[in-house]
C-alpha cells in the first residue's frame, strides 16, 4: 500500500491530547496512555511497505474520503471523532490523516 505525498500535510497521529480525552477508559486510573508521534508519509509508507499493522483513520469530510483515501483507512471524521472514539484502537499503531 503506497500513501501519496498529497496527504502529507493532513498525516498525523493525534491519538490522545487532542482527540481523545473524552473517550471511556476502562480500567484504573493508572492507565498509561499510549504514546503520541508525528510520522510523515514516507515514514507510513516505509512502516507499511514493512508489513507493519496499522489502522489508518481518515478525519477529513465523509465526502472527502468518499473521494479519495488511503486503501483500508476508516472513514472518522474529526467533527465526530469524540462520539465515536470508542471505534478507535487503544493499542497498536493508529495513524490518523
Amino acid at each position: 500500500m503506497r500513501v501519496r505525498s498529497r496527504f502529507a500535510p493532513a498525516l498525523l497521529a493525534l491519538l490522545g491530547a487532542l482527540l481523545l480525552p473524552a473517550a471511556p477508559r476502562v480500567g484504573s486510573a493508572q492507565q498509561q496512555e499510549p504514546p503520541i508521534e508525528f510520522i510523515k508519509v514516507d515514514q507510513l509508507n516505509a512502516l507499511l511497505r514493512k508489513g507493519a499493522r496499522a489502522k489508518v483513520v481518515d478525519v477529513r469530510s465523509r465526502q472527502e474520503y468518499l473521494t479519495r483515501h488511503i486503501k483500508g483507512a476508516m472513514s472518522i471524521p474529526l467533527d465526530t471523532i469524540e462520539l465515536r472514539a470508542g471505534e478507535i484502537p487503544r493499542q497498536g499503531l493508529v495513524v490518523l490523516y
